[in-house]
C-alpha cells in the first residue's frame, strides 16, 4: 500500500482545503454543470454575452466558481480554441494571483446596504485601464435590502459596454422580479452521487489516500448534492482516519446508521419478530440517533427495495454495486405489499414527528404497525372475500 501524503498532517502552514485546492480554474473542470458552462462557452465564442447573469441553486455547486471562471475567461487576451482561458496572458497571471483590477467580487451577505450598491454604481462609470471588461461578481445577491435593490435596477438594466454583471444566489425567490428580468437565468442542479463519488475517488488518488467505495457514497449521500460539503466530510474523515478512509469511519463521524441496521430491522418486520424490532430501535436510541433518523432511513431503504425488485429500476438506487447486490436478495423475500404499506406508516409518522409531545412513542407506534403489517394486509383480503 502507498504510504499517504502528509498533506493532511504535514503543518498548518501548509494545509490547504480540498475545496480550495481542487477549486475548478477552467470551464472543464467544472463538474454536474455541463450544460451551463456549455452555454456559457458558446455565448462567448458567438460573442453573445448578456450584460448581466444570474447563478442560482443549491450552496456548494459551483455558482461562484463559474462566475470566478466566466470573468477570467472573457477578460483573456488569448482564449484558447476550446474556449478556456489560457492562463498565461497578463490579465490570467493577474486573476490568478488575486491581483486583479477588473474582476470585483462583493459578498452581498454583508455588504447589503444602499451605500454600499451607490458606491459600486460610481464605479461601474469609469472603464477598465487595461483589458476588455470590468466584471462584478456579487455573491449572496437576495441578502440585498429592498432599497439598494432599487439603486441597482437602473445601473443592471443599461449598464456600459465594458460592464458585466455576474450574481449568485441559493434563494431566487426572495428576489425582486424586476432584478430576475434585467438577468440571463442559469440553474445549476445538485451533485448525482455517482459525480461525487467519482470526483472523491479521484482526489483521494492524487493524494495517495486508500478509501473505500461504500465510505464515499455514505459521504456522497450526507452532502446532499453539495460537492463543497463532500469535500470537506472528506477531509474530516482522512484527517480522522490518518490516511485510509474506510467505511466503518464514515459513519462514525458522519453520524450515520449503518444499512445493516436497516436490513436486520426489515428482516425482523417481515416475520413479525416484534421483540427484534423494539430492540433494534432502542440500541439505534442509545447510539445517539433520534427516531426520525431511523424512519427517514427506514423508508429510503424500503424505496430501494422497491427498486431492487426489478432489473431496469435498479439502476436508479445510487448506492454502491455491492449493496445493490444486498438489496436484490432482501427484495425477493419480501413482497411490494408490505413495502408499500409500511412507506404509508413510515410517511404519516414523518409528517407528524415535528408536532408529536411523545415522539418515541409515536415511533414505536409506526414500527408496530409495521410489525404487523401482513396480518392487516391479510385481514383486508379476507373481508373483501366476504364482501364478494
Amino acid at each position: 500500500m502507498k504510504e499517504a501524503r502528509n498533506f493532511y498532517f504535514s503543518g498548518m502552514s501548509n494545509y490547504v482545503v480540498s475545496a480550495r485546492k481542487y477549486r475548478p480554474a477552467r470551464f472543464s473542470d467544472m463538474i454536474g454543470q455541463e450544460s451551463v458552462s456549455a452555454t456559457l462557452q458558446n455565448a462567448i465564442k458567438t460573442e453573445q454575452l448578456a450584460h448581466s447573469f444570474l447563478f442560482c441553486g443549491p450552496r456548494g455547486v459551483g455558482k461562484t466558481t463559474a462566475a470566478r471562471i466566466l470573468a477570467k475567461t472573457i477578460n483573456c487576451e488569448n482564449i484558447t480554441a476550446d474556449i478556456e482561458a489560457c492562463n498565461a496572458c497578463p490579465s490570467c497571471v493577474s486573476f490568478n494571483s488575486n491581483a486583479s483590477f477588473n474582476i470585483y467580487e462583493l459578498d452581498a451577505a454583508s455588504n447589503n446596504s444602499v451605500d454600499d450598491i451607490r458606491a459600486l454604481v460610481d464605479q461601474v462609470r469609469f472603464p477598465p485601464q487595461s483589458g476588455k471588461f470590468k466584471i462584478y461578481i456579487i455573491d449572496e445577491v437576495h441578502m440585498l435590502s429592498n432599497q439598494a435593490f432599487n439603486a441597482f435596477l437602473k445601473t443592471l438594466e443599461e449598464p456600459p459596454s465594458y460592464c458585466k454583471f455576474i450574481l449568485a444566489t441559493t434563494e431566487k425567490h426572495k428576489i425582486l422580479p424586476t432584478i430576475l428580468s434585467r438577468c440571463q437565468i442559469f440553474d445549476f442542479k445538485r451533485m448525482t452521487i455517482d459525480g461525487i463519488v467519482n470526483h472523491l475517488k479521484s482526489i483521494a488518488t492524487k493524494e495517495a489516500i486508500e478509501v473505500e467505495d461504500d465510505a464515499l457514497h455514505v459521504i456522497a449521500q450526507k452532502c446532499d448534492g453539495g460537492m463543497r460539503d463532500a469535500l470537506s466530510m472528506f477531509d474530516r474523515l482522512a484527517s480522522f482516519s490518518g490516511g485510509k478512509l474506510t467505511y466503518k469511519s464514515a459513519l462514525e463521524n458522519l453520524n450515520v446508521l449503518d444499512h445493516d441496521y436497516y436490513f436486520k430491522l426489515t428482516e425482523a418486520l417481515a416475520v413479525q419478530d416484534f421483540s427484534a424490532v423494539m430492540i433494534h430501535f432502542t440500541d439505534i436510541l442509545q447510539r445517539g440517533f433520534e427516531g426520525d433518523d431511523l424512519i427517514i432511513g427506514l423508508c429510503e431503504h424500503f424505496r430501494n427495495l422497491l427498486f431492487a425488485k426489478n432489473a431496469d429500476t435498479v439502476s436508479l438506487m445510487e448506492t454502491s454495486d455491492s449493496l445493490k447486490q444486498k438489496y436484490s436478495e432482501q427484495a425477493q423475500l419480501i413482497s411490494s405489499s408490505f413495502l408499500l404499506s409500511c412507506l404509508q406508516f413510515g410517511n404519516q409518522c414523518d409528517i407528524q414527528y415535528k408536532s408529536a409531545k411523545n415522539k418515541r412513542l409515536l415511533v414505536e407506534l409506526t414500527l408496530m404497525r409495521m410489525c404487523y403489517v401482513n396480518q392487516l394486509i391479510d385481514a383486508l383480503e379476507a373481508s373483501k372475500k366476504k364482501v364478494a
